[in-house]
Formats: C-alpha cells, structure tokens, sequence
C-alpha cells in the first residue's frame, strides 16, 4: 500500500532560505494608503471553499480567520473599508455532525507508523442553527459550491439538503430558506466584491475520476451563470474584482501519488507474468492493443486500472485463455476484469485519497486471489484515477471557463486575477520566495497547501491576497498594503 511519509529532509527543507528575497511585487508600505477610484465601505467576498478559508478538509475558526477575504478586508481597512464579518464555525475541529461533515486533518502518526494526514480527535461542535442574527456577513465563501449554486434560491434551505439542492454551510448563515448567495450579497449594498468561482464546476469530476458521479458544468451553463453573477453584482456602480480558476490537475492531490508505486518480489514478478500479463499482452497484441499492459518486474511498477474509453475486449480474452487451457472460471474471470484495463502512464494522474486502497483488497465479487489487489492485480476502478483523457476534459473546460472569466473582467473593468498562472509558478520546482522563505505546490513541504491537497494553507491564501491586492492596486489606482506572508500558518507538524 501507498503510505504518505513525510521525511525529515523534506521537514528541515521548510525552513531553508534562498539567495533572493522575495518574487512578490514590491510593498507599497512607504507609500500613503488610499483607495485610488476604488470604494471599499462596504466589500463582499463571493465564491467557494477557497473564499471561505477552508482547508485540511474542513472549515474552521483559525483556516476561517486567514481566509484570503479577511486578509484584503484588514487591508482595506487603511482606506476606508467597514466592518468584514465571517460566519464563523463553533471550534477548530470544523465537524458539522448533523449531516456527516467530518473534522479536520491533522499531522499524526498512523497505523503504519508513518507521519500521515489523519482525522483530529474529538467531535464537531457546529450546528445547522442559523446564524444570521448575528449578520450579515461579508465573507459568503459557500464550501462545495458552483458557479450556477450562487444564484439558486433556497441554496439555505435546511428542508433542501435531502434532495441535494442546499448547502449547509449556506443554511447556517443564509437570510432565509427561499434566498440565493446573491440576494443576500446584493442586499448589503456591496461598493466593492470579489469574485472566485469556477473551481468546483471542473474539480468534483476531476476527484471523482470522472466517474460520472459529479459531472462537469457545461459552458453554456457556466458562461449563464457567471454572466448573471458579474452582471447582478455590477449593476448599482460596484466595483470589483474577479479571479480564474487554477489548472486542479496541478494541485497535489493528483501530483503526490505517483503511477508507479506496485513493489513486487521475485515469485510474483515471475507468476504475473507467466499466467497474467504476458498472456494478456499477447492476446491484444493480435489486435494492436498489446501496449496496454507491461511485464512486470521487481522494482516499481504501474498502477493497473480500468479505462472506461478503451475498447472491451472481454470476450477475446475469455476464449482465447480457454483456447489455451486455462479453466473456464479462471478464463471469464480475467475476461471481465481485464476487458478494458491497461497499465497506468505518467500521464495518467492518481487522486491522493487513492493512496489508502492501493494493495487492499476491493469489497468485489471478483476479488478472488490471485486477482485481489487494487492496482496490482485488481484494476483501479474509474473514481481511484483520473485518466489521460479525462485530464484533457478538465482542462478543456478550465480553459473555457477561463476564457468567460476574463472577458467579463474586461467588458465591466474589473480587476482580474490570473490564479491559474499563479498555480503554474508554485507548480515549478523554483517556487516562490518570500522573504528569504520558498513556497512550492509541493503536498505539506511546499508550504502553501494543507493536508488535504487540494486548498491552501493560511500562508497560500496569503499568497493569493497579495495578487488580488496587486491587481486591485492596478486596476483603481489604490495603495493597499501587501500582506506579510511569512506570518500565517503553514501545515502544523506534531
């Protein structure tokens, strides 16, 4: 089994320095602060889980106070921004127990004895009571959401979330059960709001392995929805800005596990190879597919896996194996799993909650030894990887999407934020500095995301505060401050 060990060189690695101090445009800090055309009385943050401070799986009071719209609003406060209230959760377990949301991550050791993400100890004190007395809030960063969620009326609604049509989230701070994220932002007579959605319209089907369960949202849908949001929140003079979405594939999530982590010993290599892949290659050889599967060999090999757009072959191999004598149970058995799987590539990405099944043995009727472990003899099913063609859905649509964001960002003068070229920095293995301190994608050493791979840390959100302020700062003439990155929380190790 894949187990996710943190060394200590990686550990010491966090608090090595660069030769250069910072890649960050220079602060501002010696110059007055002023709002430039800009008004931020009254600012709003609309969006997501990213908006909302989420992270290690969980929304929490601390991920919730270093969210990125509590930063600008600190900032915004040197020119005359108001008051910027969060719909705080009740502890820093994050847990909503009614409806099954579980608490954070946290570092600790597991079963195996590795240093390991695992669940924080303890009970969720957060209830679905409304909290809305206490607003309105600023920050309607809604976990979960996508683009077109923003605009449904009776997202709130506690009576919704059988059916799947409300969040709960939404239904702790929403005005009431008919309204909509948008109503209640337009209701606060926003001056100034900003805008980052997108990310779970292509991130659910890239986490579910394009499954079909979560599927992607359609441009037509999308580019409805965001026109509808950018249009509604402009419409009474305020101004704004907007961020695109980053490429999710590069989020660790799907760069931490690698294709290849099968350790096989001798006999198995031998065995595997005589009676399972060199079979298998053989036969689909005949009809140009033998580059489906490898010969194994006693170093690391690729994970196998069912590729629903591949041509099943079930039949062919089934007779063929009985052609040869292996018995007619064994021959069907092979058939049906191995019709349509194929050795993973480099290509192909392997979601990080994937690493806790592979070499288990799937709750499956087929399951049947020697033919009993995920990714080595048991293919992967399609929801374990994302492959090289469902990438390619994903950032099709990404870029589609993107595509809508910045058009509208220029057809109503907003501030644009390119979060996707951002990513693609942190991606490279020279990072980003900060004073004197790196920050990679890298999953927990990189510093900027959190245990579960795919949101930030307080110092990554910190990150991206800095390039919404500098492309606030570009846009309407402002002076706001940089934020200090270094003095946000990174991941905590016990």
């Amino acid at each position: 089994m894949k187990k996710i060990v943190i060394s200590t060189f990686a550990i010491a690695a966090l608090f090595c320095t660069a030769s250069c101090d910072t890649d960050f445009d220079t602060d501002v800090s010696s110059i007055a602060v002023t709002n430039g055309e800009a008004d931020f009385s009254k600012y709003v943050a609309l969006g997501n889980s990213l908006t909302s401070g989420y992270r290690d799986n969980a929304l929490y009071i601390d991920g919730q106070m270093e969210s990125f719209p509590s930063m600008l609003a600190q900032q915004m406060k040197m020119a005359g921004g108001g008051e910027f209230k969060q719909p705080l959760m009740s502890d820093n377990l994050g847990g909503i127990p009614a409806v099954g949301v579980g608490n954070k991550l946290v570092l600790g050791v597991n079963s195996a004895g590795a240093l390991s993400p695992v669940p924080a100890q303890g009970t969720g004190a957060t209830t679905l009571a409304s909290i809305y007395g206490s607003g309105p809030y600023q920050n309607m960063g809604v976990p979960g959401a996508k683009s077109f969620h923003l605009l449904a009326p009776g997202y709130g609604s506690a009576a919704g979330l059988q059916t799947g049509t409300a969040n709960p989230y939404f239904v702790r701070f929403a005005s009431s059960a008919t309204t909509s994220v948008l109503q209640d932002a337009m209701a606060q007579s926003p001056t100034f709001f900003s805008l980052w959605i997108g990310n779970n319209d292509v991130l659910g089907y890239a986490t579910s392995g394009g499954d079909g369960s979560n599927p992607l949202t359609s441009e037509e849908m999308f580019t409805q929805a965001y026109t509808a949001l950018v249009t509604t929140l402009t419409s009474n003079g305020a101004k704004g800005v907007v961020a695109n979405i980053p490429d999710v594939t590069a989020i660790p999530f799907f760069t931490t596990v690698p294709y290849n982590p099968v350790p096989l010993d001798g006999a198995s290599v031998t065995a595997l190879n005589q009676q399972v892949f060199g079979p298998l290659k053989q036969i689909l050889t005949a009809y140009g597919e033998g580059a489906r599967f490898n010969l194994v060999k006693e170093s690391q090999n690729p994970l196998l896996l069912k590729d629903e757009s591949l041509k099943d072959y079930s039949v062919q191999i089934t007779t063929a194996l009985v052609g040869a004598g292996v018995p007619a149970q064994q021959a069907g058995l092979m058939g049906i799993l191995y019709g349509q799987a194929r050795h993973a590539t480099s290509a192909d990405l392997i979601p990080l909650a994937t690493s806790s099944v592979i070499g288990t043995k799937p709750s499956s009727p087929y399951a049947q030894a020697p033919f009993d472990k995920y990714g080595a003899t048991f293919p992967l099913e399609d929801k374990h990887v994302l492959t090289v063609t469902e990438k390619n859905e994903v950032l099709a649509a990404t870029a589609k999407f993107n595509s809508v964001i910045k058009s509208m960002a220029t057809s109503k003068g907003l501030a644009f934020v390119d979060a996707n070229a951002k990513m693609i920095e942190l991606s490279k293995s020279s990072g980003l500095q900060f004073d004197g301190v790196k920050y990679t994608s890298t999953f927990v050493t990189g510093g900027t995301f959190s245990l579960d791979g795919v949101h930030l840390t307080g110092r990554g959100y910190a990150v991206i505060a800095n390039e919404f302020i500098r492309s606030i700062n570009r846009q309407y003439k402002s002076t706001l401050p940089m934020v200090n990155v270094n003095k946000y929380a990174g991941v905590t190790f016990p």
